[in-house]
């Protein structure tokens, strides 16, 4: 599936306009340490700047996607500072929204474990697919905390309130199917095909109209916190862009034509 652009704890691949950020810590479940949030900020910069890059897919190595902070315990070199905030702030703040800010689709590819800050980083994803044998969990309040790493935000976005209380405060898990069910997973794969399956999947975002997908993006996520009037508004704004796109010539055409559009992206 094409060759690593980057090493360490996460692995970059270029496949076409799809990029592929694996999480690469799979003795320690992909739990992420200094190293690791520093790899991930410096990848999600480098998209950010890729003109080719037309979806962005996150998964993870070997049985997890991502366990969350690493915590100190036996053969772990992290250390939690007393400056926790400090440490959300530094570490995660600029993945979340790092994540958040691509106009292109994001997925995460849930191969395994997603638990904690791991949680919060598929929730943080676009769209998410899941293998059948992967699982979610907030996972904080088994240690005394309080969700983080954009949890609160996310959770009762995707899930809705009841679910998303009931989901943090038990620390239940959810199966992918149990997680698809609830909205929470758009697509769940057998895990001998979950690979094929997932660049599939991100393969059709990637040849999509990327700036109309980048445009909603931003309105659907401004509509959360806006007024009816103002996103009436804003639609008549990010349209208007939109007819001014090769992808939308190139729609119009295939319309007329009465064949499949292809587009380019621009």
């Amino acid at each position: 599936m094409g060759e690593d652009v980057a090493g360490g704890p996460v692995l970059a691949r270029s496949l076409g306009a799809v990029t592929i950020l694996t999480l690469n810590r799979p003795a320690s479940l992909n739990s992420i340490d200094q190293t690791m949030a520093e790899g991930f900020q410096a990848a999600l910069q480098a998209v950010a700047e890729d003109g080719a890059c037309r979806c962005l897919v996150v998964t993870g190595a070997g049985r997890s996607f991502c366990s969350g902070q690493a915590l100190p315990g036996p053969g772990s070199e992290e250390e939690l500072p007393a400056d926790i905030a400090g440490l959300l702030r530094d570490r995660y703040v600029p993945i979340i929204t790092g994540l958040r800010a691509l106009m292109i689709p994001v997925v995460a590819a849930v191969n395994g474990i997603a638990t904690g800050a791991g949680l919060s980083l598929a929730l943080a994803a676009d769209l998410r697919v899941a293998s059948q044998t992967a699982w979610f969990s907030c996972g904080f309040s088994k240690l005394g905390l309080v969700p983080d790493a954009g949890a609160t935000y996310f959770l009762p976005r995707v899930l809705g309130l009841p679910q998303a209380l009931r989901f943090a405060l038990t620390g239940d898990r959810l199966s992918a199917d149990e997680a698809h069910h609830l909205g929470m997973v758009a697509r769940v794969y057998p895990p001998d095909r979950f690979e094929s399956q997932f660049l599939e999947f991100a393969q059709g975002l990637a040849s999509g109209p990327t700036a109309a997908f980048g445009r909603t993006k931003q309105a659907l996520n401004l509509s959360l916190e806006s007024s009816l009037q103002v996103q009436l508004e804003l639609e008549a704004g990010l349209q208007q862009a939109s007819t001014l796109t090769e992808d939308f010539r190139e729609g119009m055409q295939a319309f007329s034509e009465r064949r499949a559009p292809r587009f380019r992206g621009r």
